[in-house]
This record gives C-alpha cells, sequence and structure tokens, in this order.
C-alpha cells in the first residue's frame, strides 16, 4: 500500500530554518529529480546550476532541496558516477544456490564482501533455462586481481554450486531516472538507436587517480552548494584549474558518467512513499554479429535504465542483450517489455522487405 503526503524536514540553508518537502512526489522535488537523477551527462563544473537550468528550478531551492531530501534519506547519495567497467574488472554474476542457503547467501554478499555491488534475489514467472539461478550480483576487483578467483572463493563461502560470469561488452543505456519514467507509456523510444560505448580498461596516472578519487566521493548534505568541486581540488592537492582540466580530459576518454542524485528504491521513505517496487530483467538471444544492432534498437527505449551486451552463455539460451526496468506496477513492466518484442518483430519483418 501506498501512504501519499508530504513530510517536512528543519534545513538550514543559506542562513534561512524553514520546513521543506521531503518526499520524490512533491512538485518542485518532482521537477529537479526528473533531471538531477540521470539528465546531468559527463562532468560539468557547477552540477547544481546544470540542473536548476533544466529543471526550471532556482539553483539555490535546487540545493535546498536536494540536501533536505539527502538529509531524510529520500536520496540515498549524491555523487559523479564514473563508467566503472572502465576502470576495473567486472561481471554480473549468476549464482546457484541451494534454496535453504540463500538467503544467507544474500545476507554475507550484501553485507560482507567489499566488491559485490548490487545483490539482487530475482525470480520468473514460468520455470526456464536459468531459473535456478536467483541469487545475481555485480563484482568488480581491482586492477591486478583475478574475477574468477575471487568468485570462485565467494562459491565457496556461501556454498554455491555454480556460478556464471557475464562481463559488460558494451553499454547502450545506463541511468536510472526513476521520477521521469513513472509517466513514460509502452513504446516510448527514442528517436534514433542508442549508441554503444565498449567495455575496456584504461589506465591513468597518479594524478587522474588522485582527481578521479575526490571525484566519484558521495556528497554530504553540507556540500551540496555552488563550486563543489573547489574543496574536492584541495583535497586531490590541486588547483580548481587542474582540477577541472583533468576531469573534464577523463570525460573526453568516456571514464565520466553522469552527476547523479540516487534516490532511496528499496525501502519506503520516512513518509511511507515507495519510490518502485519492482526490478525487471529482461533479456534477449540475438544472432551473434548483430549484438550491436540490436543493443541499440532496445536501448532506445525511455523505460529502460540499463542496456547492455553480455553472452550469458547456453545455461541461459544465449541470451547476450540485458537490460533493466524499475516500476511499481508488475503488467505495467511487462507491458513494456512486450512493446519492445513488438518493436523488434517489426523490425525483424520490415528487413524482410
Amino acid at each position: 500500500m501506498h501512504v501519499l503526503g508530504s513530510v517536512g524536514q528543519n534545513s538550514v540553508v543559506g542562513g534561512t530554518v524553514g520546513m521543506l518537502p521531503i518526499e520524490h512526489d512533491d512538485p518542485v522535488n518532482a521537477k529537479i529529480l526528473a533531471i538531477s537523477e540521470d539528465k546531468i551527462e559527463g562532468f560539468v563544473r557547477e552540477p547544481f546550476e546544470e540542473i536548476a537550468n533544466h529543471s526550471g528550478v532556482g539553483a539555490d531551492v535546487v540545493m535546498a532541496r536536494i540536501a533536505a531530501m539527502l538529509r531524510a534519506g529520500t536520496i540515498r547519495r549524491v555523487r559523479q558516477t564514473l563508467l566503472a567497467t572502465n576502470l576495473a574488472e567486472g561481471a554480473l554474476v549468476a549464482w546457484k544456490v541451494p534454496e535453504d542457503k540463500i538467503d544467507a547467501a544474500f545476507d554475507w554478499m550484501f553485507q560482507h564482501d567489499p566488491f559485490s555491488g548490487h545483490v539482487v534475489l530475482r525470480s520468473t514467472d514460468t520455470l526456464r533455462a536459468g531459473s535456478d539461478y536467483k541469487l545475481w550480483t555485480t563484482v568488480k576487483v581491482p586492477q591486478g586481481f583475478s574475477l574468477e578467483a575471487h568468485c570462485e572463493l565467494l562459491a565457496k563461502k556461501v556454498d554455491a554450486e555454480r556460478f556464471r560470469l557475464m562481463p559488460a561488452k558494451g553499454i547502450f543505456t545506463l541511468g536510472v531516472g526513476h521520477v521521469r519514467r513513472k509517466m513514460i507509456e509502452p513504446g516510448s523510444k527514442a528517436d534514433q538507436p542508442a549508441k554503444m560505448i565498449p567495455v575496456q580498461i584504461v589506465d591513468l596516472s597518479e594524478r587522474e587517480w588522485d582527481v578521479l578519487l575526490a571525484l566519484k566521493r558521495e556528497f554530504a548534505p553540507e556540500e551540496i552548494k555552488a563550486s563543489p568541486w573547489v574543496a574536492r581540488a584541495d583535497e586531490a592537492g590541486v588547483s580548481a584549474e587542474e582540477f577541472y582540466r583533468v576531469a573534464e580530459e577523463l570525460n573526453a576518454r568516456k571514464i565520466i558518467g553522469r552527476f547523479s542524485t540516487f534516490l532511496e528504491h528499496v525501502k519506503p521513505s520516512v513518509g511511507g512513499v515507495r519510490v518502485t517496487r519492482f526490478n525487471a530483467l529482461f533479456h534477449w538471444a540475438v544472432p551473434r554479429g548483430r549484438e550491436i544492432e540490436a543493443g541499440g534498437e532496445v536501448g532506445r527505449h525511455h523505460i529502460l535504465t540499463h542496456c547492455y551486451w553480455r553472452d550469458a552463455g547456453p545455461e541461459f539460451k544465449s541470451v547476450n542483450i540485458m537490460a533493466v526496468a524499475h516500476g511499481t506496477d508488475k503488467q505495467l513492466l511487462l507491458d513494456h517489455k512486450t512493446a519492445i518484442d513488438r518493436y523488434r518483430d517489426w523490425l525483424a519483418r520490415e528487413s524482410e522487405n
């Protein structure tokens, strides 16, 4: 059940004290979040001003609202994202774990493994290839370490019977914008196919790493202010201009993702409002050699938060295009999948004519 309403929080910004709405569905917050979740691409010198320009909300209000939502937990983090697939070896991993041990395996990976990111228990509506792999995680290891060896150690720790590594070969869509996707109709898509970003590990200098580490650190509420990178430049031991120069070079090398606010989408807010309920993984098996074309056509659909080329192997019927969508209505998510399938069927018929 959804509990709708507004909740206020004491906030001190710019010397003023007031009650600010902190739910994601507040009209002003929704305008801000529709941009701040995933529309600020790459590195920008004034991210909060950029959010203000695109949302039509004043910069001071943008900063005050984001800080208030971050303090309240509506926003769980604010940070510059990186295309981590280009910085460290990583993969989506499917785990086959005995039913009586799967909860313990989930808890251990979620709480204790520093290299595991997303940890999700998945179910399928019908019995199909791979449906006995119910635990899915993302795993990244530092350069010089073996992803396979780490997963073998994890498998022993949680008594997994098998695991399947699925590293990304290309990225078509990456950006979790829950608020702006609430009103998207099934079949809504961009005018052009999504362009694939190839995955390739890059080497960085010590100075580049210093800037990158300062750049990606999460923002505390008190850091939500104009010119936020000046303090990060001090942290990295460089001037502001040098920080900007290095960050913009990293951006040109496709290492920088987006400046993003991430909503708490697992638990309800303090007011009982949920951002989303379902996290759906869709996948397709396309002919070898057609992955870039097919991924571009799938990835152009607006509902998708992620779309990758990953080879799953024969245990999963050789699916190789994977996409994720979030929502509060399961049937609506399935309708989105049906719309994508119909579009792909139409493309296939057109190519035959």
